[in-house]
């Protein structure tokens, strides 16, 4: 059963970038008909607040669905809500015309205050919204400048001073632009959100790719020149042995100990990707936490270590700060090194702990188990091999701890613990 706030804690830190913006956009529309609907109960009768505060709902709910779309087609998840706009347009004008109405046959006094604040509220809404489903400069003041034209011109009915309409324009200009720079700066925002995590992603990726390409380069520089000896001297064997020579035996007894040379260094170059160093994995952990802006602690003596207990605890941090960047939204990360009564025992705790899935948490080491080993599965294994254990699981609010003990040979203790002291 998901717990209270689950929702929140699995989404991505763009995700819940976008959720903040989304619901600041449907926020406006609440402030709309408080500022407006609501205060019109008190400025003129029951009847006519709410008419007013009806029709200032309605148009709040417009504005809401158009911010809603128009956000989903800044992501590229919808086409341009060229219709939802349009409508906006349509209640925009219905709303402004009907205050103007009201404004001009209702009774005089309060009533004029409430219907006037109506019309100028609502094509300022409508202004800053709709500017977020068009794109580019030119567009964007176009449309804020149409409905401050349109606030103007909409006056001429009410007889209103010259003077009067061009200031209610500028007011509509002024503050329809302030709703629509600030409704861009916040999609400009999310945006640049996303591309931070895309270049996270892709910055992963390289590192990936480029230890592959160290990979093969060992490789090719291992195998190369020794298939090109045992191709040289099977030619050789093979004229030989086509002459009836005895070196042919010779040489391909030479063959045969570059073939088992070159096993023997494959071997040893996929042992060395393969085994993962404490002290390395250690400050390789400490470099790329501090590249995605995670804060992380390192404590704790790695002397003295078994290379064996070194390669398992290594394979721990390696697996712990690899799902920390790709499943929790950690902001700080400890990671502590001691020795406990002939026990060397690493703890991993971070503060993005997220809803259990797969083989573990999200928030901790714990991703989904899979071929070669990966997750708490493949942890266990390795650590196994050394009579090691592995706990792990949240501790507190918020909070991802994972516990690796390993038992040391006597004479490794007592190395260990000289080292410490």
């Amino acid at each position: 059963m998901r717990r209270p706030g689950g929702w929140w804690r699995v989404k991505s830190t763009p995700e819940k970038v976008e959720t903040y913006t989304r619901w600041s956009f449907h926020f406006f529309g609440v402030i709309e008909i408080l500022a407006l609907g609501v205060t019109a109960y008190g400025r003129t009768g029951a009847g006519l607040a709410t008419a007013l505060c009806l029709l200032v709902t309605a148009h709040a709910a417009v504005c809401m669905l158009v911010s809603s779309r128009a956000l989903d087609w800044t992501r590229g998840r919808r086409p341009q809500p060229v219709r939802p706009m349009w409508a906006l347009v349509v209640v925009s004008a219905v709303v402004s015309i009907t205050a103007v109405v009201i404004a001009e046959r209702g009774p005089s006094g309060e009533v004029e205050t409430a219907a006037g604040s109506v019309y100028g509220g609502v094509l300022c809404y409508a202004a800053g919204v709709i500017t977020l489903g068009v794109h580019g400069r030119r567009r964007r003041v176009a449309v804020v400048g149409a409905f401050a034209v349109g606030a103007g011109l909409l006056t001429f009915p009410l007889e209103m001073p010259l003077l009067a309409s061009v200031v209610l324009a500028g007011l509509v200009m002024v503050t329809g632009g302030f709703l629509a720079v600030t409704s861009i700066f916040s999609l400009w925002l999310l945006n640049a959100v996303y591309a931070l995590d895309d270049a996270k992603e892709t910055r992963v990726r390289l590192a990936v790719a480029e230890e592959r390409l160290r990979f093969g380069r060992d490789l090719h520089d291992v195998m190369g020149r020794n298939l090109a000896v045992i191709a040289l001297k099977s030619e050789l064997a093979v004229q030989l042995s086509r002459r009836g020579r005895p070196e042919a035996v010779e040489q391909m007894i030479e063959v045969q100990r570059i073939a088992q040379e070159s096993q023997r260094e494959v071997r040893d170059v996929v042992r060395g990707y393969r085994e993962a160093a404490l002290e390395v994995e250690l400050a390789g952990a400490r470099g790329v936490l501090s590249a995605a802006g995670i804060v992380s602690e390192v404590t704790g003596e790695t002397a003295g270590l078994p290379a064996e207990v070194q390669s398992a605890l290594g394979w721990v941090v390696r697996e712990a700060t690899t799902n920390v960047l790709r499943h929790g939204d950690a902001k700080k990360v400890a990671v502590t090194v001691r020795m406990s009564e002939g026990r060397v025992v690493l703890t991993v705790e971070n503060d993005g702990v997220a809803e259990t899935t797969g083989d573990g948490p999200p928030g901790g080491p714990g991703g989904a188990a899979g071929p070669g080993g990966s997750g708490l599965s493949g942890l266990r294994e390795r650590l196994s091999a050394v009579d090691g254990t592995l706990e792990a699981g949240p501790v507190g609010k918020g909070v991802f701890r994972l516990t690796a003990e390993v038992p040391l040979p006597a004479a490794a203790a007592g190395a260990a613990l000289g080292v410490a002291s």
